[in-house]
Formats: structure tokens, C-alpha cells, sequence
């Protein structure tokens, strides 16, 4: 999974601007979390995408950890938002380089660690909170995903914005996995609150990532074009999608 290449300083560059956007984009919110009182998803969730699939899996999570951290000690932050949009950035960058396998990996990885949580996941108390995880996984491992990693380089606006929102899907699904996860670790709740918060959230999430998902891809998609034609995007090199169909 490594890059064999030296960053430039267009690169450090590009790394120094979006940590600044993401660490801006943290303090906007613009839902609440649900299930979790007093916290709000930021418009940083949109941003994660996009920087990991304009900047990269390194260099667009390392502008993610560090836009997050400056986030998180400024209070912006909950634990479950600091490790979603590493998620996010992390596995948008891994298939932007057609990197599917890794990505399914990290993906699958926290999939079962968040299902089968001890006493508190879902796999043991509801089952159907997973149903749109699943979707995801499932989307991860399809010809769909491979065919938008390669429409990442297409000149056509509408396949780009299409794969685009895909890829982008897939990621934040990735980082909702990972957020409830880092949830069940710093939230005290017993099995009968997150059974209810399970099923409450059950019909409302995918909505909510679907919703973040176009976002991004409204976005992310006139701002990579104009990255684009200023020169500005030599980390971006996708790459034929691998290891699935």
C-alpha cells in the first residue's frame, strides 16, 4: 500500500490548505449526531471525502488527522467525528488509487468490529441497524465501484460527478462505521439504550450518508476540475481498480 514518491510543495502546499478547510469546515455544523446528544456532524464530514480523493490515501489522511486534531482540541469535535473523517479520507484515497482490496479491508475490519462489539453491537441486539453498511460492503465489492474508480478519470462532468458520488458514498459509510465504533468506546450506554438508538437510527442514517455522499460529489467535483487545470493535482494518480471485478 505504499507511494513511492517525495511530496512537493505544491503538495505541502495543498496538505497546509485543506487541513486549514477541514479544521473551518468543523466548526459548521449541520445536523446533529444522531443517537448521540449534544454533537453535531460538521460540514467537515463532506470535506473528508474529497481530500482523500483529491489529495490521496497518505497525504489526504494526513491533512484529515491533522485538520481533526486541531479540531478536536478546539472542541469541535467528538471522538466519534476525529476518527469518522480519518475513516473516510483514508478509504476515499485508497480507491481513488483503485486500491479496493485495502480498502475492503479496512472497510470489512471495522464492519465486524462494530457488529460484534461485546454485548452492545448490533449483530447481537438488532441486526437490521447494518442493512445500509451491507449495501456499502457489497457496492465496495461490485463491478459499480470499479467501474467509477476508472470514471474518476473520465472528461464526461456527469460520469465524474456519478463516480464521484460513489466512491464517495462508499467512504463515508466507511467513517460512520468507524464513528459508531469509536462511540461504543468512549459512551457509556447500556444494551437497552443501544437497542433503541439501533432502532431509531435504523431508516435514518443511510439517508444521512447518501446526503453527505452528494455533497461531496457536488463539491468535490467542480473544485477537483479546477485543481485540475491549474496543475494543481499531481498527487491524484488513479489507477486501475484491483483485486475485484
Amino acid at each position: 500500500m505504499t507511494i513511492n514518491r517525495k511530496l512537493t510543495a505544491k503538495d505541502l502546499a495543498l496538505i497546509v490548505c485543506f487541513t486549514a478547510l477541514y479544521a473551518v469546515f468543523s466548526r459548521i455544523p449541520i445536523s446533529p449526531i444522531l443517537g448521540m446528544p449534544g454533537a453535531s456532524i460538521t460540514a467537515a464530514a463532506v470535506t473528508a471525502p474529497i481530500i482523500g480523493i483529491l489529495l490521496g490515501p497518505d497525504a489526504g489522511t494526513f491533512s484529515v488527522f491533522l485538520g481533526g486534531t486541531i479540531s478536536f482540541y478546539l472542541g469541535s469535535f467528538s471522538p466519534s467525528s476525529f476518527v469518522s473523517g480519518i475513516v473516510a479520507a483514508l478509504c476515499a484515497g485508497l480507491l481513488c488509487k483503485g486500491k479496493r482490496v485495502w480498502c475492503f479491508i479496512v472497510y470489512f475490519s471495522f464492519f465486524i468490529l462494530l457488529g460484534f462489539y461485546p454485548s452492545i453491537g448490533p449483530a447481537w441486539l438488532f441486526p437490521s441497524y447494518m442493512w445500509f453498511q451491507i449495501v456499502g460492503l457489497f457496492l465496495l465489492v461490485s463491478p459499480l465501484e470499479s467501474i467509477a474508480i476508472a470514471n474518476l478519470k473520465s472528461k464526461n462532468n456527469s460520469r465524474f460527478l456519478l463516480s464521484f458520488f460513489v466512491v464517495a458514498l462508499t467512504s463515508t459509510l466507511a467513517g460512520q462505521i468507524s464513528g459508531s465504533l469509536a462511540a461504543f468506546v468512549f459512551i457509556s450506554g447500556s444494551p437497552n439504550y443501544w437497542l433503541g438508538t439501533f432502532q431509531f437510527l435504523t431508516g435514518l442514517y443511510p439517508a444521512e450518508r447518501i446526503i453527505i455522499a452528494l455533497g461531496s460529489a457536488f463539491i468535490g467535483t467542480p473544485l477537483f476540475r479546477i485543481l485540475q487545470s491549474s496543475n494543481l493535482l499531481r498527487t491524484v494518480n488513479h489507477e486501475r481498480a484491483r483485486g475485484f471485478p
